[in-house]
């Protein structure tokens, strides 16, 4: 067996293509899921902080003057310790957990649902059915 032909075997099971496409889909979750964080979330609660952005909450290790925004003190090449980007991360992933945590409790409630259902009777065999026909047939008299 060459090796093209097992990593065509591998590359086409339904795991490698089912992993690719949750890579993907989550790549694109990823992004819905920063712009919840920074463009819904944290307005109001740094509102309620007093108006603070946690993307601008740092701490200057070394450079001169004082900065108003992170984006200031990267343009002067200060170097800093960027706690309020952490901050948002932290929260983006909790968001995150949150939300995959309640697809698959979604997933498995269904999943319980599926197996509660009383399997349907099976259906009798042919010689039954045709038993039964004859049966019919000899009782209306035809």
């Amino acid at each position: 067996m060459g090796m093209m032909q097992e990593f065509r075997e591998f590359a086409v099971k339904g795991n490698v293509v089912d992993m690719a496409v949750g890579i993907i889909i989550g790549g694109a979750f990823g992004t819905i899921v920063k712009s919840l964080v920074s463009d819904v979330i944290m307005p109001p609660i740094g509102l309620a902080l007093g108006g603070v952005d946690f993307t601008d909450l740092f701490v200057v290790l070394r450079g001169e003057g004082e900065f108003a925004t992170l984006a200031e003190a990267q343009a002067a090449g200060a170097v800093t310790i960027n706690y309020g980007i952490f901050i948002n991360n932290v929260v983006s992933f909790i968001i995150v957990a949150f939300a995959v945590f309640m697809l698959v409790k979604s997933i498995n409630r269904l999943k319980r649902k599926e197996e509660e259902k009383p399997a349907a009777p099976a259906a009798p065999p042919e010689d039954i059915v045709l038993l039964r026909e004859i049966r019919d047939s000899l009782k209306s008299g035809h």
